[in-house]
């Protein structure tokens, strides 16, 4: 019996620049920024004080006053793109079975700015050495334990199946998706509410990255701070965000006349078991998740239109991701688009993955690349086709994006049309 194919069939994102889809992609497509100075807090006191943020109003967006009270700002922002996701994919899920109906949700840390906000309380500014537990929120825990994320949203959209979160640092939101797919194909739902979610735009978190120098300290110039691939990159911009999508059954997503945006024909992941942050220049591992992803989609390098690159703009990051792209695709890896979108959202961890399936599932709708915005001076060490600056028309069938994340994780998946994919 053949295998389940399984199809995204409705699209939510919030980001910076605008919250929704449409607003989304109209921030690509016109190769704007959304990187700025931090407001959230006082960044005086770091060495990066940039920032991609989200003018985000929960209420304005649906959310009841209990849930703002309840929630941390990742699990919000989750539950505005889950709703809009739904939506957007027109499933009833009224009738439907919702024991079939599942969620995977990535995320690489969880509620950070509600466990520093109520730190922040607790401790009397930081001041006491033994909190005060009296003055945190009623819902604290749910802080600490970011299971409650996928909570929300299967609350949010009456699911009752699966429900997990996947946590791998900067591939979470390649690996929830990856792993939805793999509960429609196994026959254990029907239908999967997937994606990721990460808001953490906090002290400590700057205070992390800062200590590893991996954040750019391009402080006077925050529209162009992230320059991926380009050879003055100093470090990547932090970001916040969300996307989620709904995932069916190929056959059954036909059988409503579903629009489908794209078939999620192959995914894989592996991982170095190298260094907490390292990269080996050869970009082996990367290059092996794109070949195993390319192998279970049915196509060769020459099948793929676009690449929607991790693209971090950290020098070794984009330097390992080029050779990856060359070890697994050959001399078509020259003749392929590449972008990075994080040139203008930033980098949101966890969310990111899954930010990018959107970016990607987008451009095989509207066929235009995104560019990479900010990339006026090549690194001699990154020879390929970046799209800089503008978003170019082209062709787009199939797309591979992939994630490189802390730990060593490197995860690819093949984003494709039905008809262009494996039968």
């Amino acid at each position: 019996m053949s295998a389940r194919r399984v199809v995204i069939t409705g699209v939510g994102v919030t980001a910076p620049g605008g919250v929704g889809t449409k607003n989304f992609w109209n921030l690509l497509s016109e190769g704007r920024t959304a990187t700025r100075g931090i407001t959230f807090f006082d960044p005086s006191s770091f060495r990066s004080r940039v920032a991609a943020e989200i003018d985000f109003d929960p209420e304005e967006h649906g959310l009841s006053p209990q849930e703002i009270r309840r929630m941390d700002r990742a699990a919000q922002l989750a539950v505005v793109s889950a709703r809009e996701a739904l939506a957007d994919s027109g499933l009833d899920l009224s009738g439907a079975d919702p024991h079939r109906v599942g969620v995977t949700l990535g995320s690489a840390v969880g509620a950070t700015m509600g466990l520093d906000q109520e730190y922040r309380v607790v401790s009397d500014g930081g001041r006491l050495d033994l909190v005060d537990h009296t003055y945190a929120v009623p819902h604290l825990y749910n802080y600490l334990v970011p299971s409650s994320f996928a909570a929300e949203v299967a609350w949010a959209v009456g699911a009752e199946g699966a429900t997990t979160v996947v946590s791998t640092g900067c591939t979470s939101g390649l690996d929830s998706v990856g792993h939805a797919v793999e509960l429609i194909r196994e026959g254990s739902a029907c239908a999967m509410v997937a994606g990721a979610t990460d808001a953490p735009i906090s002290p400590i978190t700057l205070a992390c990255f800062d200590a590893i120098k991996a954040t750019t300290p391009r402080n006077d110039d925050p529209e162009h701070a992230s320059r991926p691939f380009d050879g003055t990159r100093n470090g990547f911009v932090l970001g916040e965000g969300s996307a989620m999508f709904v995932l069916e059954e190929l056959e059954s997503a036909r059988a409503r006349g579903a629009h489908i945006y794209a078939e999620i024909a192959g995914y894989a992941s592996r991982c170095n078991a190298f260094h907490m942050t390292g990269l080996r220049p050869d970009g082996l591992e990367m290059a092996e998740a794109i070949s195993v992803a390319l192998d279970e989609a049915r196509l060769g390098p020459e099948g793929i239109d676009y690449i929607n690159a991790h693209g971090s703009g950290t020098k070794q990051n984009d330097r390992h991701e080029t050779a990856a792209f060359k070890k697994s695709l050959g001399d078509h890896a020259y003749r392929t688009p590449v972008s990075s979108i994080k040139s203008m959202v930033g980098h949101s961890l966890g969310a990111i993955g899954s930010i990018e399936i959107a970016a990607s599932v987008l451009a095989m709708e509207h066929n235009v690349v995104p560019p990479t915005a900010n990339l006026h001076t090549p690194d001699p060490e990154c020879d390929l086709d970046y799209v800089p600056l503008t978003a170019r028309e082209h062709r787009t069938d199939a797309v591979l994006t992939v994630g490189s994340g802390f730990g060593g994780f490197q995860s690819a998946m093949v984003l494709a049309r039905p008809e262009r994919s494996a039968a």
